[in-house]
């Protein structure tokens, strides 16, 4: 062994290495380091369940071992009674493993209506604006395989495109930041048995196995349909395949962006030349998208729906000015121009 890895080792808390020399853990680890691969500082998403206690513990052996600043955030949406109850108590786990972290709350008004989506919103913008304070745009979140094949179902249940279909992947880039999913080949069970092994501890919340949310009908309808004989292996190889075909959608997308606008920053307009309306239905979608998105400096895309029926009106000539995702979208003379809302 060289001496700069037995300093590395040196450098990892002793019970943190006596948990990591678990031969099932360090497995996981190896294939954690390989798939994560950055050499920059991070933030580390928490919720307190097995699979963000799973992700604080490997995420804190990789910034020691390369020598990285790890920010850990845990995020209460204070959506349950007792869900600031359990950040305090998670705050405390980790800190008896070495991981200091911050609580980050949501105030203000709940929502009584798409609950878990507006709480996912809200859990990013908690996380960029933080990531923000830190100068960091690295944010590692603990989606795993069951979430992938979750998300999977739920996405084509709703009429989603080939994009929305494989959303959850490694590695997404919005507004600048880097959204890592570094366990997103691992088992759900494999990541219990970490946060059990390591902390003894994680936080089960009911939601998982409330009914009324859809991804818990998704859930059971997976578990279902694994009982009548899906093949597991066979659903990943899909949504592989369904990745290299977004790839080269992707790519006519920023050929399309690239050659068809021109974007005046001092004025925050964009210019839309002809031909960027002229390529197939996905690829002015998808470019629209970002469009409105680079404008209306949003994290997130406007509705699909709401595009499809502009992208009809300017093809049939009908189209004369819209309002959408922070961006007013008009007809000028026969330019489209996307300027920012005031």
């Amino acid at each position: 062994m060289s001496l700069k890895n037995l300093n590395v080792i040196n450098k990892i808390p002793k019970n943190l290495a006596i948990k990591l020399s678990n031969h099932k853990i360090k497995k996981v680890y190896k294939k954690f380091e390989k798939n994560l691969n950055i050499s920059e500082n991070f933030v580390v998403a928490v919720s307190g369940g097995p699979d963000s206690l799973a992700l604080a513990f490997l995420a804190k052996i990789y910034s020691i071992k390369k020598g990285l600043v790890a920010k850990f955030l845990i995020v209460d949406h204070k959506l349950r009674p007792d869900s600031s109850k359990e950040a305090i108590k998670t705050q405390k786990i980790l800190k008896t493993h070495h991981i200091e972290s911050k609580i980050l709350t949501w105030v203000g008004r709940k929502p009584f209506k798409n609950i878990q989506s507006i709480a996912r919103k809200k859990r990013y913008e908690l996380l960029f604006s933080h990531s923000d304070k830190f100068k960091i745009k690295n944010i590692l979140l603990g989606h795993h395989k069951n979430d992938l094949f979750e998300n999977f179902f739920i996405r084509m249940l709703r009429g989603s495109g080939l994009k929305g279909l494989i959303s959850l992947d490694k590695e997404v880039k919005i507004n600048g930041k880097n959204l890592l999913r570094p366990l997103i080949d691992e088992k759900k069970e494999d990541l219990r048995f970490i946060a059990k092994k390591v902390f003894n501890f994680y936080v089960n919340d009911p939601s998982n196995e409330d009914k009324k949310y859809l991804r818990t009908q998704i859930r059971k309808l997976i578990e279902d349909l694994q009982k009548k004989g899906l093949d597991q292996k066979k659903l990943g190889i899909t949504i592989k395949n369904l990745k290299y075909s977004n790839n080269v959608v992707e790519h006519y997308v920023s050929k399309n962006l690239k050659k068809n606008t021109i974007f005046s920053l001092k004025r925050k307009k964009l210019i839309v030349k002809n031909e960027y309306f002229k390529q197939p239905l996905e690829i002015i979608l998808r470019s629209l998208s970002e469009s409105i998105k680079l404008v209306g400096q949003k994290d997130f895309p406007a509705r699909g729906k709401k595009l499809e029926k502009i992208i009809s009106k300017i093809k049939n000539r009908t189209f004369y000015k819209q309002t959408i995702g922070g961006c007013i979208i008009e007809k000028v003379n026969e330019t489209i121009i996307i300027s920012k809302e005031n």
